[in-house]
């Protein structure tokens, strides 16, 4: 596998597109996480029109996301601390089996038209604190599936599904929302989680590549956070991924805005554009895969773009041209995530991983609690544009002021790594691990 060190151009290479699929266990994960995602893009779409046309507000609408993610911004490190010390594919199978039930509930209360806004909060609740066991572990995991050289363009891939997902998920919820009703949506996503408890079962344990268990000790999650504050190929990528997280990734709310109040189309409307940014996604997704892992200050450019493209998305006069924009939207929303989440994967310890992840969770999704109320309160009050402007501009500024630190990360990786090179048996700062993966936390580029 070829390499790109900073200073270097990556090469674009085909054949690596999708070299992490030779391992079966992450194949059979890969699949099982495809169909389970695309009905819960399903569900999606039919949960914030449920919410929509329970209340008819863009704030409810944020603040419905906000309860589901609330136990993850509070509990999120306790959840990776757990993740580090437990069987990651154990706590799978429990945490999806979950997960299933609780969108069977949604279904059946709806079906039976009981459904109420406040059983909405309540269940959204209950997955709140099931994801911050899953989320942790699900993202750890990828690296116990595959080899070390192939773990950046699993981290890609697992991203690439994620939003082949969208693409369907979205399309089809939009479509059966609007046709036959809502209850449906959820059911189909009930039914989708068998797909990911079936590859876990089938998985060979003996291929799999566990990472050390920690031992139970006092203090181990301000010990990660101490790690964290202490690694700035880790801190840096971590303070974007919260401001754009907390302004910027909130389309569950701020779509269905746009495709209301601005386009007036309603359900079918946000899954179109919801498939379009996944396709989009895609795309952006299979050409970073291709590519080796990027230099550090990557992920500050892929901030950059990505922000001018939602600030398009929101300046767009009618859906055609909205549609184009967020053609742009999705392939900078999936470089930018997968160049943040193999950051981590890559820099952390093998012991710290879940902890690590935990806190990309906190950040990414665990922000929701408190940018989801403000997108949605600024779209309802303000505009539904002006929602979109809020995280393009702050997507936009965070990669300019990110960029100079990023970069002279960049020159000190090169300087570390032409001192090894000219001293063959030298050891990192970070010495070596006895895990499979590379302890790379101070010599790796973030990316």
């Amino acid at each position: 596998m070829h390499v790109a060190f900073p200073g270097s151009h990556p090469q674009f290479q085909p054949r690596q597109m999708i070299s992490s699929l030779r391992e079966r266990n992450y194949r059979l994960f890969f699949f099982g996480q495809l169909i389970s995602v695309i009905g819960t893009w399903m569900q999606t779409v039919a949960q914030s029109f449920l919410v929509l046309d329970l209340t008819h507000s863009g704030t409810q609408l944020g603040l419905t996301l906000a309860v589901r993610f609330l136990p993850i911004f509070v509990f999120g490190p306790l959840g990776g601390l757990f993740a580090d010390r437990m069987d990651k594919r154990r706590v799978l199978l429990v945490t999806q089996t979950l997960s299933g039930l609780l969108a069977g509930a949604f279904a059946i209360l709806i079906a039976t038209g009981s459904i109420r806004l406040w059983i909405v909060y309540l269940l959204a609740l209950a997955l709140g604190f099931v994801n911050v066991f899953d989320n942790p572990a699900r993202q750890s995991f990828i690296s116990e599936m595959v080899s070390p050289p192939d773990l950046a363009n699993a981290v890609t891939l697992n991203s690439v599904a994620m939003n082949m997902a969208r693409v369907f998920g979205a399309a089809l919820g939009g479509v059966i929302a609007a046709a036959i009703g809502l209850a449906l949506c959820f059911g189909c996503n009930a039914i989708s989680f068998a797909a990911v408890l079936i590859s876990l079962v089938a998985m060979r344990k003996s291929k799999l590549f566990p990472a050390k268990r920690v031992a139970k000790e006092k203090g181990q999650v301000r010990q990660g956070l101490r790690y964290v504050r202490g690694t700035p190929e880790l801190l840096i990528p971590l303070v974007m991924i919260t401001v754009v997280g907390t302004l910027a990734w909130e389309f569950q709310v701020t779509l269905p805005l746009m495709a209301t109040n601005v386009f007036h189309g309603g359900a079918a409307a946000y899954g179109v554009m919801a498939s379009v940014m996944g396709a989009g996604a895609v795309v952006g997704g299979l050409i970073s895969a291709a590519r080796p892992r990027p230099r550090a200050r990557a992920l500050c450019l892929a901030a950059i773009g990505w922000g001018i493209a939602i600030l398009a998305a929101a300046a767009a006069p009618n859906l055609a041209l909205e549609l184009a924009a967020m053609v742009f939207v999705g392939y900078g929303s999936i470089t930018f995530n997968s160049f943040a989440k193999t950051t981590l994967q890559l820099a952390a310890k093998p012991e710290m991983r879940g902890r690590v992840m935990a806190l990309w969770a906190l950040a990414w999704l665990g922000s929701t609690p408190i940018g989801g109320p403000i997108v949605g309160w600024v779209g309802q009050s303000i505009g539904a544009r002006w929602s979109l402007v809020l995280g393009g501009l702050a997507t936009l500024i965070c990669g300019i002021l990110a960029l100079p630190a990023l970069s002279r990360i960049d020159r000190r990786i090169t300087r570390t790594r032409g001192s090894t090179e000219t001293n063959p048996e030298g050891t990192s700062p970070e010495g070596t691990s006895d895990d499979h993966s590379p302890a790379i936390s101070s010599v790796s580029p973030a990316g």
